[in-house]
């Protein structure tokens, strides 16, 4: 028996997507914007929550807008300190860099970094520790940059890692961002999709312990988050037609019951539902056998059911420059693929392509999303006009019906 005799294991072929998304983009860069006017007004306001304090947030931000080129894509506006900058500074010896105070997002000024202080008094740096102070300024920074995105006063977020368990409050009592930010921003589902170059990884199930997966795990479940993910692929990477891979839950998709009945009974039901229903998904496929055979190759997206599933293929193919995109919300959100790397803190040893790849992704989605509202829209309002046309005629001639003929 082969890992791939599951139902509806149809392959099929990759089509020429990526029309005006970044899934065209050259490997070297793969989500460099696209390009843009000298219209400064024009530029994408991006708000950066500066996670934990402790971790490696600030480098990783110094080194990415140390490249002036980066302001060309966006207006980037740092929720944190001005004084914890300065301190990062001068630890990696980035004393060139020039930024811009600022007490409202309205005064960001374009080509510049501009820093909006969400607390003025000194804090206690930890380089590489975990600290209570470093979750309560990572919690400030992320509800303030929260609200400005509600408030219409940015287009997009990009958070910094946080550490999980000192984020920890009465106001903040969820797994990670993603548990936090769908409850936050009112959405009635969402998805979070690993995202690098044409790979789209989504995980069902979050941040949860492998032990009660099987117990959430239903059909209404697997198809809410396929058309979260379908909308995603659509609305916010420009795939016209997307193809999803689910991969099973048991090995060997539980061989036709022997290992486990859930493939069978819950996963393949609702896969065919999905596909009733005009989401072109398929499967289950056995994990270990889809990523070893090159089978996400044939498809646009893959949905894991579980965090290690997806999680494990995804950093050994792109842990540099991974992203992890919320898909689901009103507002865009995106993150590095990376945690706090509390053990490379202050050592001006962290990379910054992920958290790069973070901010042109999230002003390619703001642009994507624009685009595609505005094809959508006069889609709907061409057809409007066309059955009021038809309307018309029908009225017309049901007129010419009712005059008595000589």
């Amino acid at each position: 028996m082969t890992d791939n005799n599951k139902t509806n294991n149809y392959r099929p072929s990759r089509n020429n997507r990526g029309e005006f998304g970044f899934n065209s983009r050259p490997k070297n860069d793969a989500y460099a914007p696209k390009p843009r006017n000298n219209n400064p007004n024009e530029l994408v306001k991006i708000g950066i929550s500066q996670g934990d304090i402790n971790g490696i947030g600030y480098e990783v931000m110094l080194k990415c807008f140390a490249d002036s080129r980066m302001m060309d894509c966006c207006t980037p506006i740092l929720y944190g300190s001005s004084k914890i900058l300065s301190y990062y500074k001068k630890l990696i010896g980035a004393n060139d860099f020039a930024f811009l105070n600022i007490r409202q997002a309205n005064q960001a000024e374009d080509h510049k970094f501009n820093v909006l202080n969400i607390i003025q008094e000194e804090v206690k740096i930890d380089v590489g520790q975990p600290t209570e102070i470093g979750g309560k300024l990572a919690a400030m920074s992320l509800e303030r940059a929260c609200q400005e995105v509600m408030d219409g006063h940015i287009d997009a977020l990009v958070t910094n890692p946080i550490n999980k368990k000192n984020i920890q409050s009465d106001t903040f009592n969820f797994p990670g961002h993603t548990e936090y930010l769908t409850k936050k921003f009112g959405a009635d589902e969402s998805l979070m999709i690993m995202t690098c170059r044409n790979i789209h990884i989504g995980i069902m199930t979050n941040h949860l312990a492998l032990t009660d997966v099987p117990k959430i795990l239903t059909k209404e479940l697997i198809i809410r988050k396929l058309r979260v993910m379908d909308n995603s692929l659509r609305r916010d990477f420009g795939i016209r037609m997307p193809k999803i891979a689910v991969l099973a839950l048991n090995p060997h998709a539980g061989d036709h019951g022997l290992i486990g009945r859930e493939d069978d009974e819950i996963v393949a039901p609702a896969i065919k539902e999905a596909f009733d229903q005009g989401i072109l998904a398929f499967g289950p496929y056995p994990s270990d056998g889809f990523f070893g055979n090159g089978s996400m190759n044939d498809f646009d997206g893959v949905m894991a059911l579980y965090h290690d599933q997806g999680l494990i293929p995804f950093k050994l193919m792109s842990f540099t420059e991974g992203v992890n995109f919320t898909a689901g919300l009103p507002y865009v959100r995106t993150s590095p693929a990376h945690g706090t790397a509390y053990e490379i803190a202050g050592k001006n040893q962290a990379s910054a392509q992920s958290f790069r790849n973070a901010v042109y992704l999230a002003a390619d989605i703001i642009r994507n999303r624009r685009e595609y509202d505005e094809l959508t829209s006069d889609t709907l309002k061409k057809a409007r006009r066309e059955n009021m046309i038809d309307e018309d005629i029908t009225n017309e001639l049901q007129k010419d019906d009712e005059e008595p003929t000589i």
